[in-house]
């Protein structure tokens, strides 16, 4: 069974755990992916390893490992690559798997541009 652990960085903003939680409950349903599960870096729990464990834990065979990064900076280069080595050790019978981080997307222009004429129009 699939899962999807969508990993965030995290913050003090009640606000941003919310928008995070929501994304994770579209991509369930859009996705019709049976788990999918929140994970941050820093200031918010459940932790990534304790994300992994939640997936494995509801039957997980392949992890899907969701970058909610924009950019290519050290926790996507190194820190999340590293915790997944670690649970890939600990758990040699799935499958893990690691999205590229947002902004190099090819739809992520489109995407912005959406944004700015949002913006003028909310301005005007």
């Amino acid at each position: 069974m699939k899962a999807v652990l969508l990993v965030s960085h995290g913050s003090r903003s009640a606000a941003s755990k919310r928008e995070n939680l929501h994304l994770a409950e579209v991509l369930k349903a859009r996705g019709g992916f049976p788990v999918v599960q929140c994970a941050f870096l820093e200031a918010e729990s459940p932790s990534v390893p304790e994300g992994i464990e939640a997936c494995v834990k509801q039957g997980a065979s392949e992890i899907v490992i969701l970058l909610n990064f924009l950019n290519s900076g050290n926790h996507v280069l190194k820190d999340i690559p590293a915790l997944v080595e670690a649970a890939a050790k600990n758990h040699p019978g799935i499958k893990f798997c690691l999205t590229p981080p947002v902004g190099i997307h090819p739809g992520i222009a489109d995407l912005f541009l959406d944004l700015i004429a949002a913006a003028e129009k909310k301005a005007s």
